[in-house]
């Protein structure tokens, strides 16, 4: 699960968006991570941005493993894809 944000919201406290990440290449649709994308260490298989997979979490206790992050450029990126996908 990819984190894109957390944004703070006044009445509702903090909200995590998140999307689902996939090792599978059959998603036409899907947005290719390549290893310059991450701000970290990249993942040990290539991952590929499932968009139409949007997820909310109303906690940050909700995520209970950090691996790695992506570059900014590349998380606008996939937002950018998700509301395209969404508003389709």
């Amino acid at each position: 699960m990819l984190v894109l944000g957390a944004p703070h919201l006044p009445n509702h406290g903090t909200q995590l968006i998140t999307v689902l990440l996939s090792s599978k290449t059959c998603h036409e649709e899907a947005l290719t991570l390549r290893d310059d994308d991450y701000d970290g260490d990249p993942l040990g298989e290539r991952s590929h941005v499932l968009p139409w997979s949007l997820a909310t979490l109303n906690s940050a206790a909700d995520v209970e493993h950090y691996l790695t992050s992506l570059v900014d450029d590349r998380t606008q990126d996939v937002a950018s894809q998700l509301i395209d996908y969404i508003s389709s």
